[in-house]
């Protein structure tokens, strides 16, 4: 049960990271939603809460740099996929 709580928070993330930097097609990229959602999660999350001083729970500072990593991630995906087809 936790994984899918994580897949979906992960998702989530994810998509809000899409929705903030403008979409580029009418839906939303669920795939890059996924793994943007996770990887910016896990390392936004875990460096904003570890800097704030408040350890491994869920507090807003981690909600805010798991937001913060996704669109790190997402903006790299873009970029990196943007130079493959030039």
């Amino acid at each position: 049960m936790l994984i899918l709580g994580l897949i979906l928070f992960g998702m989530l993330i994810g998509a809000a990271a899409q929705l903030i930097l403008g979409r580029e097609g009418k839906s939303i990229d669920w795939t890059m939603a996924i793994v943007a959602g996770l990887v910016g999660s896990f390392i936004g999350g875990l460096l904003f809460s570890l800097l704030a001083g408040d350890g491994l729970e869920i507090h807003p500072s981690g909600i805010i740099g798991s937001i913060v990593g996704a669109i790190i991630v997402t903006a790299i995906w873009r970029w990196s996929r943007g130079r493959k087809a030039a």
